[in-house]
Formats: C-alpha cells, sequence, structure tokens
C-alpha cells in the first residue's frame, strides 16, 4: 500500500507539474469520448448479435468482430481509427481514475478494490485497441475468440497451466458476480439519482443499466465456464470470448433467448452513451 501510496502521489505531482496536464474541460471531453466510443461499440455488438438472432443477417460478434463489420463499411477505416482513438480516451481516464484518484476513493480496502477495477478495466481495453489496430494494418483475422483460445493455449503449456486457466475462469467469474451486483444493488440506483438528470433520462438509465449488466454479467458467466471447460479437459479451442458465449447460448437455449441477451448488450451501449453525457466527472 505505502508503494502504491507513492508512486500515485509521484504520477500526481508529475501531471500537476507537466506541460503534458491538459486543462479540466479537456480532461473532461477526453473521457466523454472514451465513454462514448465504449457504447458505440457495445451497440455495434448488441445490434449485429440481435440482428444474426432475428435470422434477418448480421452476425453473433464480440468487439474485434464489430471492428470488422466497420471495416467493410464505406470509410471504414476511418470510422476504426476513430473508435481507436475514442477507446484510447476510455484508457485515459480509467487510468485517470486510477492513480489520480478524482472521486477521492482513498487507499482503504474498498477503495482499493475499486481503483482496481478501474485499472483492470482500462488495462483490458487496451487489449481491445490492439485488435483494432492488428486490423487496420492487416494483421487481424479470424473472430473474437481466436486471441483468448491462444492466450490459453498458452497457459496450458506452462508447468501448472490448468490451475492458471482455472486461475483465469474465477477471475471472469467474479467479474460476472459483480456485474449482477451492479444492476441490483441499491447503489446503482442512488448514484444515477446523485448524477443531477431529469426524471425520465434517471429512468431509462435505470432500467437500461439493469438489464445491460444482467445481459453482460451472464456473458462474462458463460467465457467462465468455457475457460473452465478448456482447464478440465486440457484443451485451448473450448474456451472462447463474447462470440463464443453467444454461440453457446444460441446452442443451448435458442435464438429467442440469444435475441433477448442481444437486446440487454444493446441497452447497455445505451446505458454508457447516457453515462457518458450525464455522468458527473470530478477533475
Amino acid at each position: 500500500m505505502a508503494s502504491y501510496l507513492a508512486f500515485s502521489e509521484y504520477i500526481n505531482l508529475y501531471m500537476e507539474k507537466s506541460d503534458l496536464n491538459p486543462s479540466k474541460k479537456k480532461k473532461k471531453m477526453i473521457a466523454r469520448l472514451g465513454i462514448g466510443t465504449k457504447g458505440v461499440v457495445y451497440l455495434l455488438i448488441g445490434g449485429l448479435t440481435a440482428w444474426a438472432a432475428l435470422g434477418s443477417g448480421g452476425k453473433k460478434t464480440g468487439s474485434k468482430g464489430a471492428f470488422q463489420f466497420l471495416l467493410g463499411q464505406p470509410f471504414g477505416q476511418v470510422m476504426l481509427w476513430l473508435v481507436v482513438i475514442g477507446l484510447a480516451g476510455y484508457v485515459f481516464w480509467r487510468m485517470y481514475q486510477t492513480f489520480m484518484d478524482p472521486e477521492d476513493n482513498g487507499l482503504d480496502r474498498k477503495g482499493l478494490r475499486r481503483r482496481l477495477s478501474y485499472f483492470s478495466s482500462g488495462f483490458f481495453y487496451l487489449f481491445i485497441i490492439y485488435s483494432a489496430v492488428q486490423l487496420l494494418i492487416g494483421a487481424g483475422g479470424g473472430g473474437s475468440g481466436g486471441g483468448k483460445e491462444s492466450m490459453i493455449q498458452k497457459l496450458l503449456n506452462q508447468e501448472y497451466g490448468r490451475w492458471m486457466v482455472a486461475a483465469v475462469a474465477l477471475i471472469f467469474l467474479g467479474k460476472a458476480i459483480y456485474q449482477m451486483f451492479i444492476a441490483y444493488s441499491g447503489n446503482f440506483k442512488i448514484k444515477i439519482k446523485e448524477a443531477g438528470m431529469n426524471n425520465k433520462t434517471q429512468q431509462l438509465m435505470i432500467y437500461s443499466g439493469r438489464v445491460g449488466y444482467t445481459a453482460r454479467g451472464l456473458v462474462v458467466g458463460i467465457i467462465a465456464y468455457l475457460t473452465v471447460r478448456a482447464a478440465i479437459t486440457y484443451d485451448a479451442s473450448k474456451s472462447g470470448g463474447t462470440e463464443d458465449a453467444f454461440n453457446f447460448i444460441q446452442d443451448e437455449f435458442g435464438a429467442i433467448v440469444l435475441g433477448i441477451i442481444a437486446f440487454g448488450m444493446l441497452a447497455y451501449g445505451l446505458f454508457i452513451m447516457i453515462k457518458a453525457s450525464e455522468h458527473k466527472m470530478n477533475f
């Protein structure tokens, strides 16, 4: 904790003195751009998957498939570069929350847990950005689960690979449970009501957030199950990402359930878009 505090204070002092430190207005603009871009990605994921579930085209997909869809559109490369820039803003916001602590979470157990969740979210989106850049430079390909499968295979090749993969599954399971907790805890409503929105926006955000977090929690829970399956069978192909979770849902529960989950992901994207425009940001 002491080393973390020292590092955090060093970053804070450096940012205050550095000419690279943007103004509060610019920080908020970057953060809102990043959060909004994340919402756009989820709208694409949910929309394409819902379209596929309805049998009207589209495809069950994760973030990489959404990026591939963008690339196939007119001015696709320009749009995808804009997504990369936007997601870089999201990473900035999460790292700023982690090290600068604008919300005064502090260094107690609860505060550190929250700041660690900010860091892990930002770090995860660095990989999302990397997959988008790979596609832009022509190095990408395949579905959204390929990268995760490769990572799982590398872990399985280690001496204690099965246990490391099981640990990854536990992380996914923890995230799934946390998504459900956010959806149905009283704090979820309280934070929205404290944001100073009008009643209609509050209700829309509460409903879309609850539905969205529930859908997201279910998808991440299935990813946890697929990862456990890979650990048990020593077969990385049994693991998977969002696209594989959607395939599992359709195979096991049918297109109707897949459509419901997909609309839940759309709701999450809507929730994030509202959050980008309405969320109070302390700088």
